[in-house]
């Protein structure tokens, strides 16, 4: 069973995003919902996790899947969620041994890891019967875009073996400038973030993508630090050399947090 080979970023949201009646209906949420409309059911889905960050790959292989609550001060409806999806040992030592050959040393497994919110939410809305298999593989914030982008190529192969690798982060992401009262356009530096980025992919300027630091308008204010970003580079890296980028979903919350969602398309022998 093989996929098309299509590759996704998600921006991930809050816990909140379950909880419609306190916070409102976010586009995002019914994105969410929508989205198994429009592939083709996975063998399994590996999760590229903004909240898992570690200094070697490091994959989850339970065979059933905890539940992490790593928010805090949120309604207490949350915490008593739980989505318990099957993991898939048997995809995560493929991981492995992909990264391995690949040459990321001190790839492993590791068997007591769950989902955490920027897994477990989306798919919530996404797969709510928890009948299709989810893994994690963690990010590593002191490696930079290059590194991760390799991580995404050495994952490639997982694509004709029936596995959908998807990016669990957010485009923009800098909780120190929540304006929990925003209720305008999005902020100037968010904005110029968002627009270079969807002009980059676009464009297929993927090395300024992996350099983003360096390269995009206000990074630093719409990153300070990358684990929210490198997602989107392991999903990239995976879909190919010369992939095609489609935005998916677009829409904004506070001002500040775009929720811009991409698709990268492997390039066909055709094209």
């Amino acid at each position: 069973m093989a996929t098309d080979g299509t590759t996704y970023f998600m921006s991930h949201a809050s816990p909140m995003l379950l909880m419609p009646e306190i916070s409102g209906d976010m586009p995002l949420r019914a994105f969410f919902k929508k989205f198994p409309q429009t592939v083709e059911r996975p063998k399994a889905i590996l999760a590229i996790s903004a909240h898992w960050d570690t200094s070697a790959p490091t994959v989850s292989s339970m065979a059933k899947q905890d539940t992490i609550y790593d928010f805090g001060g949120f309604p207490r409806e949350l915490y008593k969620i739980k989505y318990d999806a099957p993991g898939s040992p048997a995809v995560a030592r493929r991981v492995v041994e992909l990264l391995t050959a690949a040459g990321f040393d001190g790839s492993r497994m590791d068997s007591r890891r769950g989902l955490d919110h920027g897994s477990w939410v989306p798919m919530l809305l996404m797969y709510p019967d928890r009948d299709v298999p989810v893994l994690q593989l963690s990010v590593s914030s002191r490696k930079d875009g290059a590194w991760h982008y390799a991580l995404g190529q050495a994952l490639a192969p997982l694509k004709d073996e029936g596995v959908v690798i998807m990016g669990m982060g957010q485009t923009t992401h800098n909780l120190r400038e929540v304006d929990r009262y925003h209720s305008g356009p999005p902020v100037g530096w968010a904005q110029a973030f968002d627009t270079w980025l969807s002009d980059s992919l676009m464009n297929k300027k993927y090395e300024d993508v992996c350099k983003f630091m360096e390269k995009a308008p206000y990074a630093r204010k719409s990153h300070p630090t990358p684990e929210h970003f490198l997602p989107l580079i392991v999903a990239l890296g995976a879909a190919g050399k010369d992939c095609n980028s489609e935005t998916i979903h677009h829409s904004w919350e506070l001002g500040t947090f775009s929720m811009a969602c991409f698709a990268f398309h492997p390039v066909t022998a055709a094209e």
